[in-house]
């Protein structure tokens, strides 16, 4: 599909449009629009998994729990929620690069953005569970 393409967006009658109104939007401005979302959402996540991770961390030493317990917690915690993030935030590194602009310098770009949060990815893996990804978990003695 040429990027120039349009879509043709069948209105329901919200916000101002009437109902069955139609309404042009190019290709590339809704996969723009994708990609900033996806993007919101991965900062969105992060932010708020931060926010409850220092939370639960605080409360923990409220409680009296033991400084050592509470921080291995703590970095678990945000660890997960920077990795949920950096996968919503590289998806919408896609969608934007691979749909609006194509071009060998911009998925080479991509390409090393990938491979930055996948070395992130793979490091915040081990320091969460404590060994690689590709490895098996311990099973629990019996």
């Amino acid at each position: 599909m040429p990027l120039d393409a349009h879509i043709e967006i069948i209105m329901a009658g919200n916000g101002n449009a009437t109902k069955g109104q139609h309404v042009n939007w190019e290709f590339t401005t809704v996969v723009e629009r994708i990609g900033r979302v996806l993007e919101s959402a991965g900062i969105t996540i992060i932010l708020i998994g931060a926010t409850i991770a220092t939370g639960l961390f605080l409360y923990q030493m409220r409680q009296g729990g033991t400084v050592d317990a509470a921080y291995v917690r703590y970095r678990r915690g945000l660890g997960r929620a920077v990795l949920l993030g950096l996968e919503f935030l590289l998806a919408g590194d896609i969608v934007r690069t691979v749909a609006i602009d194509p071009t060998f310098r911009s998925v080479g770009i991509l390409a090393v953005i990938v491979a930055i949060r996948t070395f992130l990815s793979i490091e915040l893996e081990l320091e969460i569970d404590g060994r690689w990804p590709w490895q098996e978990k311990e099973q629990p003695p019996e």
